[in-house]
């Protein structure tokens, strides 16, 4: 059973992005993943900055998200556009991560355990697209982590879920299951270490 954590690049009550991720979280749990489901307010981290970690050390929640990415065969990213990029928050909480190295590992060794899949709501017409596109970029060049090429980019949010949080438009209902199964898949193949 591959464990799969799930979060938003939206903290904001109401998020379409959260109703993504808690849609895929769901979608996950019925395919038989041990699924988790986490809100980044819950792990308030200061804006990245080198005097600060010098000074300060790294926040304890950083550890707390690596740890849960440590502890999952796969992570599902749901991503806002904010200005045709992913938010602040989700580039911090990535960028903060990244500054953990043990001794024993190789640069940025977390990000390349798992695999990632993405998705993102917009109430526009691009649904997504383009800070999918710069989060892909993130995570593959900069972080070295594995993503899918399947992503869920879903347009005209405010009309796209019905009243039980699913996909209203059958079309973008099977992108969606296309991508959970793809995700489940691929993370079964996952050998995490166990603490």
């Amino acid at each position: 059973m591959p464990r799969i954590l799930v979060f938003s690049g939206s903290a904001r009550g109401g998020s379409l992005n959260g109703q993504l991720a808690a849609l895929v979280a769901k979608r996950l749990s019925l395919a038989g993943a041990d699924t988790t489901m986490i809100n980044l307010s819950d792990y308030p981290l200061p804006i990245y900055d080198g005097d600060l970690e010098e000074n300060d050390g790294i926040p304890d929640n950083v550890y707390k998200l690596r740890a849960l990415i440590e502890n999952h065969h796969g992570v599902f990213i749901a991503s806002p556009e904010y200005n045709s990029s992913i938010t602040p928050l989700l580039k911090n909480t990535l960028d903060w991560i990244s500054r953990i190295q043990l001794p024993e590992e190789e640069p940025l060794e977390v990000y390349g355990k798992g695999i990632y899949a993405i998705g993102g709501v917009s109430p526009g017409a691009y649904g997504s697209i383009r800070s999918l596109l710069h989060l892909r970029t993130v995570l593959e060049m900069g972080l070295g982590a594995t993503v899918l090429p399947e992503m869920i980019s879903v347009n005209f949010g405010l009309k796209a879920f019905d009243e039980n949080g699913d996909l209203a438009k059958p079309p973008a209902q099977a992108r969606l299951d296309k991508l959970v199964n793809r995700l489940m898949r691929e993370a079964s193949y996952i050998e995490l270490q166990e603490p």
